[in-house]
């Protein structure tokens, strides 16, 4: 659901840009005053794990393929502020190192995905996690918030494109939310897996009684986590489906794909580090260092926005 550069007009792409320049600004400062100090590797861990899942296509149906968004992921596991400034660094990176979204498409991509995505699927959890008692019914929850997370994003895609001229809303939408409405079922699907296998070795990360867990991590966890991503990233990336996701399709049968633009020249295009003889092996390396690199970015982001208490102490 990545939009390039030259689907959405100017007009569009600006609104969507202050929008998510607005929605940002309160993240931080709901970071700054709510997220434990401890819980900074966890913003690392999930942006790693987020950037090497979205490298992961999965086949949906008539040659379309679809990617986890994980805003529910990392909303359960984080909160939606720290959810969405962790998307938005992920966001950003790929927009910038990789070519995967425009760069004056940033904004439009950063309100569908790290907002109404990350942020709307985390309220929907959290809604229907009072009403559902027990682990059960806490995955059922995060499934059907993650599946709403993505057909809600496309809608919001949907109305970009409208807005901006490039397809009448009357065949838009009826085409982003019958091929998303499938790529959502894979999103909560792996979304519910996941924090399922989290739940049995960290119950506290997932609890949902009055806010997240503000104990720590942990350095083993973070490790194990961190080994994961990178394995998904290094042995799983290369295989993966190469069919146009939901987005490339809709353009591709109404003929709007030809306007894809792009502004700024990608160190690693398509996911792939250049000079690299072996498809595979380009592939894998680059989600390798997309995935290091966005440990690292996401770690450095959160010490910078959350409060330290002990400085004011000290101070």
């Amino acid at each position: 659901m990545h939009i390039p550069d030259g689907f959405l007009d100017a007009k569009t792409a600006a609104v969507a840009g202050g929008l998510s320049a607005a929605g940002l600004a309160v993240a931080v400062r709901q970071v700054n005053r709510t997220l434990p100090r401890n819980k900074i590797p966890l913003m690392g861990l999930s942006a790693a794990f987020v950037f090497a899942a979205q490298m992961l296509n999965f086949p949906v149906a008539g040659g379309t393929s679809g990617h986890l968004l994980g805003g529910v992921l990392a909303g359960v596991l984080l909160g939606p502020g720290a959810a969405a400034i962790v998307l938005a660094c992920v966001l950003t990176v790929q927009a910038l190192l990789f070519n995967d979204g425009g760069l004056l498409a940033l904004g439009a991509n950063i309100f569908n995905m790290s907002l109404v995505g990350a942020v709307g699927g985390w309220a929907i959890y959290r809604v229907l996690a009072g009403w559902l008692p027990g682990l059960r019914g806490r995955v059922t929850a995060i499934f059907f918030a993650a599946w709403c997370s993505t057909f809600l994003a496309a809608l919001v895609c949907a109305g970009e494109l409208t807005f901006s001229g490039t397809l009448p809303a009357g065949v838009v939408f009826p085409a982003m939310a019958g091929v998303h409405a499938l790529i959502g079922i894979g999103e909560g699907l792996i979304t519910a897996l996941v924090v399922l296998a989290i739940a049995r070795v960290r119950p506290d990360l997932v609890e949902t009684d009055a806010a997240p867990s503000t104990r720590g991590a942990g350095f083993e966890f973070v490790l194990w986590g961190l080994i994961v991503a990178l394995g998904l990233a290094i042995f799983v990336s290369p295989y993966a489906c190469s069919w146009p996701d939901g987005l490339d399709r809709v353009a591709e049968k109404f003929g709007f794909a030809g306007r894809a633009a792009v502004t700024v020249k990608a160190w690693f295009p398509d996911y792939k580090i250049p000079g690299v003889s072996s498809a595979a092996l380009a592939t894998a390396l680059a989600g390798a260092l997309g995935a290091a690199l966005m440990f690292g970015l996401a770690w450095v982001v959160g010490r910078v926005l959350v409060a330290d208490p002990g400085r004011d102490k000290r101070g």
